[in-house]
């Protein structure tokens, strides 16, 4: 019975109709109706017609959504706005808190697919997008939940018999600002109950946090998983949850992708069994990988359980809409001076015509040291007076308090630039992001489209770029194999040959700024570079050149004689300055561990596997456009890579090139 239901709410996702984004600020947003429909199982219903927004769904879509001119009826009994949700039996405070609070009138298809199915109880797996509503698509049936099994909690004055032995709800998060924002989100939504939201992440002060928790008492923990671990584990702690009411995982996928398999199981076994307790479970991911089919094996009840696709089968789950572009550099000299040519181009461009957007970029690298060393850059040009951008950058360095000021002081700002590594990847909002900007090859394909997916958001404008030197070119283009990436030639500072002779602009701009940059930092920003770089001594070479021209020292950063071991380095090529490091640094590219399966579970081929037939999975691969198999080459210093001059030679799939050639 449990495999047949889910095959067919998979069948019923995978036959619906696309949905269109939101493409303007009135705009109708239909389903079609699947009339082959049975009333036997608990199926995911398609809306034949979701009603125009009136107000946006979410934090970051608040200034696109407008009063609509006409609403369409919800198919088969579906409630779609806000205001109905009392047919549902949702407590009038929480829906005062939508309506007046939030000011909220229609339900995006992610929340209206997801609140009336969970709403009823059941056991929700839920394949959504980020930037879709769903923080409201799993926050109101959660705290419907609570106040269904205690009443009481509907009232103000329950705040104050709060404790920290008597959580009702958990929602856990991959990161720490995700989790942030969640919890910001569930204290304005809770604001006319008695309902005490907490917040337990790590990287904060523990000891701090529990006398918070004690002092105030708490119903819904929003927490990290690492964190959590430890609370549960933690028998002085005070924290436990023994009438646990639901139970939700934000970004199921990406905990797993950072390696919290262990801590997952761990927190399973500390709340209570089912048998003990029913509660109610949500488990949402942007992917239905097999590591997440056998993480919701271990957690859903298979008798009581919809999956719920909110993609549309003809929608990629990469944004095509968004213009991509990758742009080849001739060394890592090249790269610090290509990125800010780009960045003062394009904010120059956006504040000369006040038809454009105010230019608003992220731009990410794969280590914390260089993330950390793009900040200070950025600080000390500002300071400098050779730019008028304000800059941020968020990384795993800055304690808790710095990367939230970051975060909301670049969410607040009209124009500027976040350097950033992968925690604002997935499940941040940052409004009006008109440029995402991705320093050398990404770890994976997932982290390069959820990087990606921070801009062209709603439908609003964004581009894409791709920055890459010389030795990532072709594990890039296998990685990134199908997606829509046209090479850029438009930035001069790309290919400028800077071995002999007066340094171009950027470059001499860059040059002088290192100079007021700390070396403990450079030398770090410097060591981090090898990474998981798997050709390292051709990029001992290309990092000596970097450091000898583009900052002007004599020779590298020295390495540990451990480090030059363990990385496979010649110690006698002259390119690697063997010695006691100035600084040591963890390189935070790899995340925290692999992709284990849970120890739970079958293998991916049996029949819970199956049941996810409907799962939608970046396809970018079965299109045309991007990643031939053309050679790379810039010439540069000598033309060492040999080649042709472009990246063509492969599929085109009828796109232009614009400035460039396809890969």
């Amino acid at each position: 019975m449990f495999r047949q239901t889910v095959r067919r709410c998979a069948r019923t996702a995978g036959s619906m109709s696309s949905i269109p984004t939101l493409a303007r600020p009135r705009l109708a947003m239909a389903v079609a109706r699947n009339n082959n429909l049975t009333t036997s199982s608990r199926l995911v219903l398609p809306l034949e017609n979701v009603a125009t927004f009136g107000r946006s769904y979410s934090t970051e879509t608040a200034e696109a959504a407008a009063a609509a001119d006409t609403e369409a009826p919800a198919a088969d009994g579906q409630v779609v706005r806000f205001a109905d949700l009392d047919k549902l039996n949702v407590h009038p405070n929480l829906i005062t808190a939508l309506t007046k609070g939030f000011r909220y009138d229609t339900m995006t298809p992610v929340q209206a697919k997801t609140i009336n199915p969970a709403l009823k109880g059941t056991d929700i797996v839920a394949q959504a997008k980020t930037g879709t509503g769903k923080t409201i698509a799993f926050l109101l049936p959660l705290l419907q939940r609570m106040l269904d099994e205690d009443p009481s909690l509907a009232t103000r004055s329950a705040s104050r018999h709060a404790r920290s032995d008597d959580i009702r709800g958990i929602i856990m998060s991959p990161t720490r600002e995700l989790a942030e924002q969640i919890a910001q989100e569930a204290k304005q939504l809770v604001k006319h109950t008695g309902l005490v939201v907490q917040t337990a992440v790590g990287g904060t002060n523990k000891t701090g946090m529990l006398r918070q928790v004690q002092r105030e008492g708490c119903h819904l923990l929003v927490a990290t998983p690492g964190r959590l671990n430890d609370l549960l584990s933690d028998t002085s702690s005070g924290i436990d949850a023994p009438k646990l009411a639901a139970l939700v995982l934000d970004e199921a996928d990406r905990m797993l992708d950072v390696g919290f398999e262990k801590e997952l199981n761990d927190i399973i076994s500390m709340l209570p069994s089912v048998e003990e307790k029913v509660r109610q479970t949500m488990l949402v991911s942007a992917t239905i990988p097999d590591n997440v089919i056998r993480l919701a094996r271990t957690m859903v009840r298979a008798d009581d359980f919809e999956f719920v696709q909110t993609i549309p089968e003809n929608e990629s789950l990469t944004h095509d809409k968004v213009p991509q572009k990758v742009v080849p550099v001739s060394s890592w000299a090249n790269v610090f001076p290509t990125l800010f040519e780009l960045m003062e181009r394009e904010y120059e461009a956006a504040e000369a015509d006040p038809e454009r957007n105010p230019f608003k970029a992220i731009v990410y690298f794969n280590t914390t040291s260089l993330t950390e060393l793009a900040g200070e850059v950025g600080f000390q040009r500002r300071k400098e007076r050779m730019t008028a951008m304000s800059t941020f950058s968020i990384h795993s360095k800055l304690g808790q308090m710095q990367r939230t000021r970051a975060a909301d002081m670049f969410r607040r700002c009209r124009s500027g630039v976040l350097f950033s590594s992968d925690v604002t990847a997935r499940g941040m909002d940052f409004p009006n992001v008109t440029h995402v900007i991705q320093i050398d090859s990404p770890r994976d394909r997932e982290s390069y489209i959820h990087r990606l997916g921070r801009t062209g958001r709603q439908n609003k404008e964004g581009e894409g770029w791709l920055i890459l030197t010389p030795l990532e070119v072709n594990a890039a283009r296998k990685l990134l194999n199908g997606l829509p990436l046209k090479q850029d030639q438009s930035l001069e500072s790309a290919e400028a040959d800077i071995a002999e002779g007066e340094l171009p602009k950027h470059f001499q701009e860059f040059k002088d700024i290192v100079q007021m940059v700390p070396k403990s930092l450079l030398s770090s920003a410097y060591s981090s570079s090898f990474g998981t770089a798997s050709r390292k001594q051709e990029l001992a070479e290309d990092l000596h050149y970097w450091v000898t021209r583009g900052w002007g020292w004599s020779e590298t950063p020295p390495l540990s004689p451990s480090l030059v071991r363990n990385i496979g380095l010649d110690h006698r090529s002259g390119f690697i300055n063997v010695g006691e490091r100035v600084h040591s640094d963890r390189d935070d590219r790899g995340g925290r561990g692999g992709r284990g399966g849970f120890s739970r579970g079958g293998r991916g081929g049996d029949s819970f596997s199956r049941s996810f037939e409907g799962r939608r999975d970046d396809d970018g691969g079965r299109r045309g456009g991007g990643f031939g198999g053309g050679g790379f080459s810039r010439g540069g210093r000598g033309g060492r890579d040999g080649g042709g001059r472009g990246f063509g030679g492969g599929r085109d799939g009828g796109r232009d090139g614009g400035a460039g050639g396809s890969w």
